[in-house]
């Protein structure tokens, strides 16, 4: 049944990502396909982006990251990713101190983000493959799966089911978010590839 819905959006999404789609029986309907792609789309700027970029400026990281540092020690983490992401995913989703190298070992990586040890050990289990010891697999083999397993794990095909309203965007916008940055983005490529499937 889903392959009717995957052909009409040949052209919009890279068939590479339709053929993992096609293989992938709890993406059942269009509306489970159109809601994980969007998602997807807008998270790793149409599916070009697969790491976080912690490439911060001053600015930044005080705007995206200020609770986990003091003013005046903003500059030494400055365009250093590494050492930002061992700090801020430092003693969180299983990943060890700031010393440890966990949060920069297990930085978001994936379309929508996968992020810690104790994730990427979870999501492991998912695929059958080691991401613990080896975490550039979810980025360069598994990007897509990564964000099939966080909606599988977070219960979003139930909202996916709920419908194609914009409420229903925003509470899984929301749980893949944390929040609404880029709403108007999502809804609007929700609703293309919805159209594109139902016409």
């Amino acid at each position: 049944m889903i392959y009717k819905y995957l052909d009409k959006l040949k052209g919009t999404i890279p068939a590479s990502i339709l053929l993992k789609i096609a293989e992938n029986p709890i993406i059942d309907g269009p509306l489970r396909l159109c809601h994980l792609l969007s998602q997807c789309a807008h998270e790793s700027m149409n599916f070009k982006r697969v790491e976080e970029n912690l490439n911060y400026s001053a600015f930044g990281l005080k705007n995206v990251f200020g609770k986990y540092f003091v003013l005046d020690e903003l500059e030494d983490f400055v365009y250093k990713p590494q050492k930002i992401a061992n700090r801020v995913y430092a003693n969180r989703n299983g990943n060890g101190d700031e010393s440890s190298g966990d949060g920069w070992l297990y930085h978001g990586r994936g379309y929508i983000q996968l992020t810690g040890r104790d994730n990427y050990q979870e999501f492991s289990l998912f695929c059958g493959e080691d991401c613990v010891s080896n975490p550039d697999l979810v980025s360069k083999k598994y990007p897509l799966e990564s964000a099939i397993f966080y909606f599988t794990t977070n219960d979003l095909w139930r909202i996916c089911d709920k419908g194609s309203d914009i409420a229903t965007i925003k509470r899984i916008t929301k749980a893949v978010n944390g929040g609404y940055n880029g709403l108007d983005d999502r809804i609007k490529l929700f609703n293309q590839y919805h159209k594109l499937c139902t016409r």
